[in-house]
C-alpha cells in the first residue's frame, strides 16, 4: 500500500457502535473525498451476462465495481469484531451501509429519546422536605451518573448550581452564604455535599426552622452585647 494509502487508513474513524450519527457523517467526508460516496450511498447494478456490455459499459462496470471493492474495505477496516459479524454477509458496501444505518441510527433516536427524558428529570429535581441531604444528593447522582453514561457532558459546576437551586426553604440562608463566600466554579459536590451537611445537622439541633434560629442568634448576640454595656457602665 502506498503512503498515501496508509495515510487515509490510519484517519479511519473507528465505529464501535457509539454515536452512528457523528461517524457516519465522517465516514461521508471521507467518501466523498475519495469519490466513493455514490457508490456506498445507490450502489451499482452488478451485470452477470457481460457479453452483450459494450466496451465503455465494461469500463463503467469494472470502476463501479473497483470503487465498491474499496468503499467496502474501509467499512470493513473501522469496525470492531462484533460489528463486523453483522456485515461480513454483505456483497456491496450498499448492503454493509444500510445494515449498519438499520441496525444502530434506531438505537441513536432512543438514545435520544433516553436523554431528553434525563435532562427533564435534572432540570424538575427539587430536594423533599422529608429526605435528608444525602438522599437528596443519592438522587441527584443517579440522574447525573446516567446522564453522563448516555454521553451528556456534565461538569461538577453545573450539579452544584443545580443542587443549590433545589434546596427547599430552610436551607436558604445557607445556600447564601455557600453562593457569597465559595467559587461555584472550583466547588466540588462532596464539598458542597459536607457544608449542607453540617447546616443540616445544626438546624436538627436547633429543631427550629432557619428563621428562627437567625433570629435566635441575633438575639443572643444583641443580649450580649447589652449586658457588656451595662457592666461597664
Amino acid at each position: 500500500m502506498t503512503s498515501n494509502g496508509n495515510m487515509l487508513q490510519s484517519q479511519l474513524p473507528k465505529f464501535s457502535g457509539k454515536n452512528f450519527n457523528q461517524w457516519s457523517i465522517q465516514m461521508k467526508v471521507l467518501y466523498g473525498s475519495q469519490e466513493l460516496w455514490d457508490i456506498v450511498e445507490r450502489g451499482y447494478i452488478k451485470v452477470e451476462n457481460q457479453s452483450e456490455l459494450t466496451n465503455q459499459q465494461l469500463v463503467e462496470l469494472r470502476e463501479n465495481r473497483k470503487k465498491d471493492e474499496k468503499a467496502l474495505f474501509f467499512i470493513y477496516q473501522v469496525v470492531d469484531e462484533f460489528i463486523f459479524e453483522r456485515i461480513s454477509t454483505a456483497t456491496s458496501a450498499k448492503a454493509a451501509w444500510d445494515i449498519l444505518r438499520s441496525t444502530y441510527q434506531g438505537e441513536d433516536k432512543i438514545k435520544m429519546i433516553r436523554l431528553q427524558a434525563l435532562r427533564s428529570e435534572f432540570d424538575c429535581i427539587k430536594m423533599k422536605e422529608t429526605e435528608t441531604i444525602e438522599e437528596f444528593f443519592n438522587r441527584i447522582l443517579v440522574i447525573v451518573n446516567s446522564l453522563r453514561s448516555n454521553g451528556e457532558e456534565v461538569g461538577d459546576q453545573r450539579v452544584v448550581e443545580k443542587i443549590l437551586r433545589s434546596m427547599p426553604r430552610k436551607f436558604e440562608h445557607n445556600v447564601v452564604a455557600i453562593e457569597e463566600s465559595k467559587d461555584l466554579s472550583t466547588l466540588s459536590i462532596n464539598s458542597l455535599m459536607g457544608s449542607l451537611q453540617s447546616d443540616e445537622l445544626r438546624l436538627k439541633q436547633f429543631d427550629v426552622n432557619p428563621e428562627e434560629a437567625f433570629q435566635m442568634q441575633t438575639s443572643f448576640r444583641g443580649g450580649s452585647r447589652g449586658r457588656r454595656g451595662g457592666h461597664g457602665r
